[in-house]
């Protein structure tokens, strides 16, 4: 039984996530550009700086952000690895909690503040109940991350419409999931005055049916769902012990497993 692992949910190879840092009003702007694209983001958001100047407000949160995820970014960005752990602890902690009671809903995801981590942060989040974290360090290619709490994205959104325009042309020798990330600030569009690039970006990457179209913990959770699959010896039955849905080949032709469900494939 030849088996591979490389199909994202509807059978589709591609994927494209987006992760936008700090909760400043120009997020505002920024998720109607999204929504008008059908694309999806991550925001990843400092709850200690809600109401001052230039930020959201705690009160517009789970309308603003709805349809995408609320992540966290420590509650007042510091420098983790000048931190102690303890500290570490507190922010991510106080973050997580402020933002689960206005987006009702467990807060699993981060982005390191100024990208800024080490090993000693990196092994102090699964404690935290932090199953990503996004770093900045661009790889500048579509690859699937290896380490979900050291998670580099693809590009920051100055090289997207480049990087979009390879992602929709890109036809890989052998069969592989390949994943688009992009991650920035809104203020940057502001500070740049580019709104036309982020437009020209939704317009590029929406509405594509061999696309899925997913949140950071979306992408985390499907990924995990894949890597728990379970087969016999002989490959010919699947376990999947997940709650999701999840897509493979099998002798080249895509199948679908059901959450929970036991198949055999043959």
């Amino acid at each position: 039984m030849k088996i591979k692992l490389d199909l994202f949910p509807g059978g589709v190879t591609k994927a494209l996530t987006l992760s936008w840092d700090d909760g400043r009003v120009y997020d505002r702007r920024l998720v109607a550009i999204l929504n008008r694209n059908g694309l999806k983001g991550s925001f990843h958001l400092n709850s200690g700086f809600f109401g001052k100047e230039g930020y959201i407000t705690d009160g517009e949160v789970a309308a603003l952000y709805e349809g995408h995820e609320i992540s966290a970014h420590t509650s007042a960005h510091p420098f983790l690895t000048m931190t102690p752990r303890e500290g570490i602890a507190q922010e991510i902690l106080k973050d997580r909690e402020r933002l689960e009671q206005l987006a009702g809903y467990p807060v699993r995801g981060m982005s390191y503040p100024f990208g800024d981590y080490n090993d000693q942060v990196l092994s102090t989040l699964p404690a935290l109940g932090i199953e990503y974290s996004r770093t900045v360090r661009s790889h500048g290619g579509f690859s699937l991350p290896d380490n979900l709490l050291a998670w580099h994205p693809t590009c920051h959104h100055r090289d997207m419409l480049a990087l979009g325009q390879q992602f929709l042309e890109e036809q890989p020798r052998f069969s592989r999931m390949q994943l688009l990330y992009v991650w920035g600030h809104s203020y940057e569009f502001n500070d740049n005055n580019n709104w036309e690039e982020l437009e020209q970006f939704g317009s590029l990457m929406g509405g594509h049916q061999d696309i899925w179209y997913a949140t950071n913990i979306e992408i985390a959770d499907y990924l995990s769902a894949v890597r728990g699959l379970r087969f016999s010896a002989s490959q010919a039955i699947v376990y999947n012990p997940s709650a999701l849905e999840v897509w493979f080949t099998a002798e080249d032709q895509a199948r679908q497993i059901p959450a929970g469900a036991t198949v055999q494939l043959v």
